[in-house]
């Protein structure tokens, strides 16, 4: 079997092994391809399998590789993938749900706890001298903030909802939550509520959510105008849940007293981003899913699906 990987850089930077998946058949592996149909066609070629993270895979490619049989998408979402050109041409296309649970649960309290402390800005502080050079034996250069007792509401509570639940309360915060599925695991971590009181109860908002269309755009000016003044809003999960703009008036004015996103609508952000250059604003590159362990589980059950489909079996298919 042949195997195209068109972007693996990023999956795999050099920390982690291809060898399972060489071992499946004759491996090419790409860092990174040009979204360009004709050269993404050019590379998968004659393959049968190819893997991609986030290089697209239109109808025009998947018409023009006569011996694909397997699409694997390097991720949980399969947006860039033409799904249903797809199934018509009786391609599998694959994705790997759940590998990023504990991570990106992490970095949203870990984006949390950066608002609430600005540990990088005082360890600055320290290191620049300020420290040594202080009257007084502590000083801090932004107000402190405690979590305890804090209400914190989560809009989509799957798996990851879940768990950033569960750390939550951990702290001491009283969880609430928004999800068109209710459950009894969420309710043993969370009080689902609507999300007008979502929206008006919380003092932290954390978006977990799928991009679906009644959730995108849902951080906008009349939800915004329904939130508590100071509500602090965080986002690593799609950037067009925001309305970037709206978000960055809100920001500008105290309405919202900071946010942090590891997520933005359009990636890499692009310099006219109305969010950049706002001091209570913190931005990260979209690294909520790559910490090693989670990227070598992602790359195990991406193998795995195409080892499944070898065998003659079906794992993560996307329908």
């Amino acid at each position: 079997m042949k195997i195209v990987v068109l972007d693996g850089y990023c999956e795999n930077p050099g920390d982690l092994s291809w060898n399972t998946l060489q071992n499946l058949g004759d491996t090419v592996i790409y860092d990174r391809t040009e979204y360009d149909d004709k050269i993404i066609a050019q590379r998968i070629g004659n393959a049968e399998a190819v893997y991609t993270n986030k290089t697209p895979i239109s109808k025009c490619v998947i018409d023009q590789a006569p011996n694909l049989k397997f699409i694997g998408i390097l991720a949980t979402g399969y947006d860039i993938v033409n799904v249903k050109a797809a199934i018509n041409k009786n391609i599998v296309v694959t994705n790997v749900p759940a590998y990023g649970t504990n991570s990106v649960a992490q970095m949203a309290i870990a984006l949390l706890l950066e608002i609430c402390h600005h540990v990088g800005i005082h360890n600055q502080a320290v290191q620049s001298g300020e420290w040594e050079h202080n009257a007084d034996w502590s000083f801090w250069k932004y107000p402190l903030i405690e979590l305890a007792g804090k209400k914190l509401g989560i809009i989509g509570l799957g798996r990851i909802g879940q768990q950033t639940a569960r750390i939550a309360k951990a702290l001491g915060m009283e969880v609430l939550a928004n999800d068109a599925f209710e459950s009894d695991v969420g309710r043993s971590v969370a009080k689902y509520v609507d999300r007008d009181t979502l929206f008006f109860e919380s003092d932290i908002i954390i978006l977990h959510c799928p991009l679906l269309y009644d959730t995108k755009g849902i951080i906008n000016k009349k939800n915004i105008d329904k939130m508590k003044d100071g509500v602090i809003i965080i986002n690593n999960s799609r950037g067009s849940l925001i309305i970037e703009a709206d978000l960055a008036k809100a920001l500008k004015s105290g309405k919202v007293r900071a946010a942090a996103l590891d997520v933005v609508s359009t990636e890499p952000i692009k310099k006219g981003n109305p969010l950049l250059g706002i001091d209570n604003c913190l931005i990260t590159p979209h690294i909520s899913w790559a910490p090693k362990e989670a990227r070598r589980r992602l790359m195990d059950i991406a193998v795995d699906n195409l080892q499944k489909f070898i065998n003659g079996e079906r794992q993560n298919v996307v329908k």
